[in-house]
């Protein structure tokens, strides 16, 4: 019935789907029955469950380019959708043996953290924590990241020489379902990147997705040598 009703176009993208209850009421099916309806959607990507909001048909995923250092802003805004940002966290702190080793400072060196949430049409879908080095952009701290976004800003202040990406299949902690409006258990797709500008370290940033709203890409091409 959901299906039908998204192809038939009676859903478009974006519509709110009927809640658990609702589905009980108008179908007659049990409760147990519309949850594994509404659950086995949302994994095959039809609906998108936002938690404490409710369910609603899922656009084609947003996509963000595998090995590309690019501005997600710029990404929402090219599938002509608004982009917003929430900075939960933007302070300067004391590097973690975990943090120094990334950036290639001392331990116990400052560094400036920041925790922003993005949202594509104000669903959360990138998780930014990152870490700063001071000496690459002494500024970092004063910038309104809900104007401009931090890729935008160290673009500017330091160009990009070099960087590292690692990808990997996580869960999200329980402050991290909070921010991204999802349930607990539910696969993220999590970039862990460093940034170097000339010879010198610029950030250590870990990037999460919601797997449900988001999907990574690439392209490569083999080059021979000579």
């Amino acid at each position: 019935m959901i299906l039908a009703r998204i192809q038939s176009g009676e859903w478009p993208p974006n519509a709110r789907v009927p809640s658990e209850n609702e589905l009980v009421s108008e179908l007659g099916v049990s409760r147990m029955t519309a949850n594994r309806a509404l659950r086995e959607l949302a994994t095959e990507g039809v609906l998108v469950r936002i938690q404490g909001v409710g369910s609603f048909v899922a656009e084609r995923k947003g996509h963000s380019a595998l090995v590309e250092v690019r501005n997600i802003a710029e990404e929402i805004k090219a599938r002509g959708h608004a982009h917003t940002a929430e900075v939960i966290v933007l302070q300067a702190e004391t590097a973690s043996p975990e943090v120094a080793d990334a950036l290639e400072i001392p331990i116990g060196a400052s560094v400036f953290h920041s925790v922003i949430v993005h949202h594509e049409n104000d669903v959360p879908v990138q998780l930014e924590d990152r870490f700063v080095n001071p000496a690459a952009a002494p500024d970092y701290l004063v910038q309104n990241f809900q104007a401009t976004t931090p890729n935008a800003y160290l673009t500017r202040v330091a160009p990009l020489a070099e960087a590292e990406h690692v990808v990997e299949a996580t869960l999200p902690a329980p402050w991290e379902c909070k921010l991204l409006a999802v349930a607990r258990g539910e696969p993220c797709l999590t970039i862990r990147r460093r940034t170097w500008s000339e010879a010198t370290s610029v950030t250590a940033v870990r990037l999460v997705y919601p797997g449900g709203r988001y999907r990574l890409e690439g392209r490569f091409s083999a080059r021979a040598d000579g």
